[in-house]
């Protein structure tokens, strides 16, 4: 197996599609010459050209929807909004539009239109740069949500994602770029509403996504030193949601730890606790925790930067004191 980053591996799902398929396209600001912001399409722009690797001018809601108009015309558009900060700018292309066309035209429409976006703390970004706004999106009916947190998972899942006949908002996290993993020779599409247990455990079920997923793996590590068996479940596609691989784990378990790096006031991690209550709930025997960032916006600061997100000691925290709940 190849060693790729996720960065790198973001960029081979992407010049594997264009290659196979010429209705395959990306755009987005400085993309071309420039590689992104994060520099994840440096070189696309030699292979492909500038029809199919396209900058574009900072309108978020003009790149949205060139894309939902490029989608719905047959082609298979991959559009990059630089920061998922910036998305609040092209909601109304992406909730009042995206969303609603298969839908409201009884299918006759299709809009196979992928949004790549990158945020997360770690880097001190300040508070417009860096915000984790997933939640906000599986909210809405007609969307699908991924956030992958490997680079064999980030490949295999933005696969799938480009060819999916419905509009898919792609997360990424910046500090995961780095990342380096073996991978496939071959690039396996992974179907999006697949979660993947990253560690089986017996005590406590870690629910985590992004970042937080190494982190939970990390506490995961500290706590079975002290004789706790933790599970690591991560959704990768937040909706559609392996409500099967996430209740089969429950199940197991019994204990249910969700982190992530958003807010927990109406994060992820609160619908993921209603799941669970409302279909696990005999199964459970200690209230589900959740871990997050704390309610403020985020700071420049880099020391209070780390105060407001979640780290790996406070999955750790959670993961003891949901475990010693009744003296196990």
């Amino acid at each position: 197996m190849p060693e790729l980053s996720y960065r790198e591996a973001v960029r081979d799902a992407l010049a594997q599609a264009m290659r196979k398929d010429d209705d395959v396209f990306i755009m987005g600001e400085d993309i071309a010459e420039m590689g992104g912001s994060m520099g994840v399409t440096q070189g696309m722009l030699d292979e492909f050209g500038a029809d199919r690797v396209r900058n574009t001018p900072i309108s978020e809601i003009a790149i949205v929807g060139a894309g939902i108009g490029a989608a719905m015309q047959g082609m298979r558009p991959v559009v990059e909004v630089m920061y998922e900060d910036f998305l609040t700018v092209s909601m109304e292309q992406i909730v009042n539009q995206a969303a609603k066309h298969r839908y409201m035209s009884g299918g006759q429409l299709k809009v196979p239109l992928t949004i790549r976006t990158q945020g997360g703390a770690g880097w001190s970004p300040g508070a417009q740069h860096a915000q984790q706004v997933e939640a906000w999106f599986v909210h809405v009916p007609g969307l699908k949500v991924v956030f992958a947190s490997t680079p064999a998972d980030v490949r295999g899942l933005l696969w799938s994602a480009i060819y999916d006949d419905n509009p898919v908002i792609f997360f990424e996290h910046r500090t995961l770029y780095g990342l380096k993993d073996d991978v496939p020779d071959e690039l396996e599409p992974i179907p999006l509403g697949q979660g993947r247990v990253h560690r089986e455990g017996e005590d406590v079920t870690v629910v985590a996504t992004g970042r937080l997923v190494h982190e939970a793996l990390a506490a995961a590590e500290e706590a079975e030193q002290e004789g706790i068996s933790v599970e690591v479940f991560d959704p990768r596609t937040l909706q559609p949601l392996d409500l099967d691989g996430l209740l089969a784990s429950v199940k197991k378990t019994n204990r249910v730890v969700v982190a992530h790096e958003a807010v927990t006031r109406m994060g992820f991690g609160a619908e993921i606790s209603a799941v669970v209550q409302e279909q696990a709930f005999d199964w459970l025997d200690a209230p589900v925790e959740l871990v997050g960032a704390k309610f403020a916006p985020l700071p420049f600061a880099p020391v209070m930067e780390e105060f407001v997100v979640p780290h790996q000691a406070d999955v750790l925290e959670a993961i003891k004191r949901t475990v010693g709940r009744n003296g196990a």
